[in-house]
């Protein structure tokens, strides 16, 4: 399980963005976010760094938990 803090992700919106670019590098990833802890874990087969980018990509700034 991999974990960001995103503490830019504020609202339901943002973590529907951020889902939805996770599922565009690995479509198969379970996707669990906690808006109220701005925390996204990801189980997945891509990397902590594809997943980071994704997340940048989406808009959002992801530090490793």
């Amino acid at each position: 399980m991999i974990e960001f803090n995103v503490q830019d992700m504020t609202c339901g919106h943002c973590a529907g963005r951020i889902t939805k670019a996770i599922n565009g590098v690995d479509a198969g990833a379970k996707v669990e976010i906690r808006i109220e802890g701005r925390t996204v874990s990801v189980e997945s087969t891509a990397t902590a760094g594809e997943l980071a980018e994704a997340i940048r990509d989406a808009g959002y700034t992801p530090q490793t938990a």
